[in-house]
């Protein structure tokens, strides 16, 4: 009796061994194998992709932020290859994580928008840090370009965190792309103001500014004869980081060499004209 039933219980082990033990075994080696393996064959995609973006000269936190978006997406494929390996329904896990994934884009609208707008704003390069911009409905200096944010300093020193989603989906204006700029000021004078001595004056003054370029040629030239003045469009053309200071210094030098000079600047005004009646 005794030698029969160690002989059922040695058999069900073999059995058991047989049927379980040594083909889950192998299976889970397998597994093991395949997310090993599978996790170096990323690592050597990843450092490709890394050699590669950084050639064609991204912004690294792009390089790196799509880096680890593939590092993510191909993780998870080599798991899943490593659960199927063991047997596990992936058809499945694939649905949940893909109703998952609806479910999360569509409560992360603006986010997903702004993400989008990031990248696009990296790839294409419309400004970068250093530039004064105009857009999102705010103007100032690019300080910093984030994923979903872009983050500008005014020109009174106040920074502002713009979602990108707002900038891209408008006008971008950027001061600061071009090496030069025109400077187009109006300079009006009276009616009975001498025009060729005042034109003659603001050559005189564009001429003598060593900031203003040559090539293009300024230009000075009557654009309007205005309800109470006679107007000059002053155009010159200097390097963008004179702009301001030219502009500035431009309209100051033009009052106080007019007045030097007897040529009045008129200000708006109405004559009335009474008529007396007598019944």
């Amino acid at each position: 009796m005794e030698e029969t039933l160690s002989q059922f219980n040695t058999s069900n082990v073999e059995q058991l061994v047989n049927d379980y033990a040594i083909p889950w075994g192998i299976n889970i080696a397998l597994a093991l194998v395949i997310f090993v393996v599978g996790r170096m064959v990323v690592g050597l995609i990843l450092n490709l992709f890394r050699k590669l973006m950084g050639k064609s000269k991204y912004e690294p936190m792009l390089v790196d932020f799509l880096a680890s978006i593939l590092s993510a997406l191909l993780t998870l494929f080599v798991i899943v290859a490593s659960l199927n390996q063991l047997g596990v329904d992936t058809t499945s896990l694939v649905a949940i994580l893909g109703a998952a994934g609806l479910a999360i884009g569509l409560s992360l609208q603006d986010s997903l928008k702004n993400f989008a707008a990031g990248v696009m704003l990296l790839v294409f390069k419309p400004f970068k840090a250093g530039d004064f911009v105009e857009a999102g409905g705010t103007a100032g200096g690019i300080t910093k370009i984030s994923i979903f944010t872009t983050t500008m300093t005014t020109p009174d020193n106040k920074e502002i965190i713009i979602p990108n989603g707002a900038i891209y989906s408008g006008n971008i204006t950027n001061y600061s792309a071009k090496a030069t700029r025109r400077v187009d000021m109006v300079v009006g004078i009276g009616y009975d103001a001498d025009l060729l001595k005042a034109k003659n004056i603001l050559l005189e003054m564009v001429a003598a500014d060593d900031r203003i370029l040559q090539d293009p040629a300024p230009q000075v030239a009557v654009s309007e004869l205005a309800d109470s003045s006679v107007n000059f469009v002053v155009r010159p053309w200097v390097n963008t980081a004179d702009f301001w200071a030219v502009k500035f210094d431009f309209t100051e030098a033009v009052k106080l060499r007019f007045d030097q000079e007897g040529i009045s600047i008129p200000f708006p005004q109405m004559d009335v004209h009474v008529h007396k009646t007598t019944d």
